[in-house]
């Protein structure tokens, strides 16, 4: 017989200091609409004071067309919830780098973020691969001083690493969370037979 509460909860959490680039993967028992089953890419962090990341995994309804007239409408291309915050904002993550989007900021080695506007909807109407080179997100996650921190020392989230930049453009959903928590190690494996709707079993 399986003991779910020793694989639910005696868990060693790494105690690594984040930093930007790192991911927040979301323990599964957190129920905010937000960030059930989320993984977080970290924008800007440092120890006791505010932070910023994008929610990389909750696909919206919506498609780039619908919310940037001068794309082609005949490109499927989706659109995620980055978070709660300014969800009347576009972001974009990318691998494309400063070379073909001017102004972009760099987060880590191979992943940027933003850019020129113009250079960024040329790139996507001239039909090149937007899976795995950039993902489109509304709104963004942030945390008070100190909050994250806090949320950290309770557990909250799990801090873990992505292999590729490419990779973490990659995926989607409930599928992309399990993904990650694979990757914490096997002291996290009680965390896969969680579903993200207990309800539905």
């Amino acid at each position: 017989m399986i003991d779910f509460d020793h694989l639910l909860f005696n868990i060693e959490f790494d105690s690594r200091t984040p930093a930007p680039g790192a991911l927040l993967v979301a323990e599964p028992f957190l129920r905010d609409a937000y960030f059930q089953h989320a993984v977080i890419c970290l924008i800007e962090y440092a120890p006791s004071s505010t932070a910023m990341g994008i929610v990389m995994n909750h696909p919206t309804a919506y498609s780039l067309a619908h919310l940037i007239s001068s794309i082609d409408p005949a490109l499927e291309i989706p659109v995620f919830c980055g978070g709660p915050l300014s969800c009347d904002r576009l972001y974009y993550m990318h691998t494309l780098g400063t070379e073909i989007i001017p102004d972009s900021r760099k987060i880590k080695q191979g992943l940027y973020i933003g850019g020129d506007f113009n250079a960024m909807t040329h790139y996507v109407n001239s039909g090149y691969p937007t899976e795995g080179c950039i993902r489109f997100f509304v709104g963004y996650s942030g945390w008070s001083q100190c909050q994250l921190d806090q949320e950290l020392n309770e557990h909250t989230w799990a801090v873990a690493d992505f292999d590729t930049p490419e990779s973490l453009l990659t995926g989607r959903g409930d599928k992309y969370w399990h993904r990650k928590v694979r990757t914490l190690g096997s002291d996290f494996r009680g965390w896969r037979y969680h579903p993200q709707n207990p309800q539905a079993n």
